[in-house]
């Protein structure tokens, strides 16, 4: 007697045939047809969404930069612009609030192109039914912290959704400032040998706002990293304005940073795994969550590709700021494997740091 049964094949009478298309999967299918969360994420569906259907639609050259911040001449000045909006949940968080983020997010896009932010719009969406005692906190932080960065709110509206149509409280903040002259910042200067520099611990931000909202505790408070990054970023620039590039490791974290520098300027990124700054709080949090803390998000980091001879004094200038006090070399830039991360472990081998399909951490700013 057979120890095994031979089973009829699919699209055999009596058997359906196999529709792959039917099959489901926890990471959104490329090809869907609606939009999914891994959309929102600053990973290679964000990306495909700009590029197959934004970028067409709205054309241009200073679109085509597809910066954070596009660098603009107007009048004789070099102008920085960006904007961004914000659906952190919950809306308040240790170590910050949606009123701080629609501040940080969008002073920091702009210091990613070495400008000192000047005026800041906003924008608020609310929902029907949320308290005015919410909308208060919320505009006395952002307040706040726009004094504490340097900016002014210029200019604002408000809008007002049904209840169930909102999540309380949304913002979108648009920026302006003044690149200095001699400042060029983008990922088509990077060359190899570039020095690769972080400005401090990773994916803070990300683990302090899943650990709130989801009600989990790993036995010590874990505070957001916001902060307003501009100061930090003159203190680079009076080394030398020769920066190649800087990024701010938000949403897709430092991977997404890292891949989409490689793939712009066509150099290889190799990491020296454990250089990369991990605090013990957020490597035991993403091991209970089953995160990688390379691609949680950050909200006061920065990732800078510094020429080599420049590496070691702009080093210095940053771990003598705040904001940078535990800056660390974490890698370079090579020939080898151009658009592409890689990672050398301690154990002596590599692995690929791939470009994020979506977001681990959904709604984190």
């Amino acid at each position: 007697m057979s120890d095994t049964t031979e089973l009829p094949a699919p699209g055999h009478a009596g058997v359906p045939a196999i529709d792959p298309a039917a099959w489901t999967c926890p990471a959104p299918l490329r090809e869907t047809p609606r939009i999914v969360m891994g959309h929102g994420g600053g990973g290679a569906l964000s990306a495909e969404l700009v590029q197959q259907i934004f970028a067409p639609a709205f054309g241009g050259e200073t679109l085509a930069q597809l910066g954070d911040a596009a660098t603009l001449s107007l009048g004789g000045a070099r102008l920085a612009f960006s904007t961004d909006s914000f659906v952190v949940r919950p809306l308040f968080f240790p170590g910050g609030s949606i009123g701080d983020l629609a501040v940080n997010g969008t002073v920091n896009d702009l210091a990613m192109s070495g400008a000192r932010a000047a005026y800041l719009s906003c924008g608020f969406i609310l929902e029907e039914g949320v308290e005015l005692r919410t909308v208060g906190r919320v505009a006395e932080a952002l307040g706040a912290a726009a004094r504490a960065a340097g900016v002014e709110i210029a200019t604002g509206d408000t809008k007002v959704v049904e209840a169930g149509h909102g999540d309380g409280v949304y913002i979108n903040t648009a920026g302006i400032g003044l690149v200095p002259a001699g400042v060029d910042l983008r990922p088509q200067r990077v060359v190899p040998g570039d020095v690769v520099i972080v400005s401090g611990a990773v994916g803070v931000h990300g683990v302090a706002i899943m650990s709130v909202r989801e009600g989990l505790e790993f036995g010590v408070e874990i505070v957001s990293d916001c902060a307003a990054l501009g100061p930090l970023v003159e203190a680079m620039l009076a080394v030398t304005p020769d920066l190649h590039v800087l990024r701010d490791p938000t949403r897709g974290g430092l991977a997404a940073a890292l891949n989409e520098i490689a793939a712009a300027s066509g150099t290889g990124v190799v990491l020296q795994e454990r250089a990369v700054p991990v605090p013990d709080a957020v490597a035991n949090a993403c091991a209970v969550l089953g995160l990688d803390p390379m691609y949680v998000a950050n909200e006061g980091k920065l990732v800078a590709f510094v020429p080599r001879e420049h590496a070691d004094a702009v080093l210095a200038a940053m771990r003598a700021h705040p904001l940078g006090a535990n800056a660390v070399v974490i890698g370079e830039a090579v020939e080898s494997h151009p658009g592409m991360v890689v990672a050398r472990t301690g154990l002596g081998g590599t692995r690929v740091v791939d470009m994020p399909l979506g977001e681990q951490l959904p709604r984190i700013c």
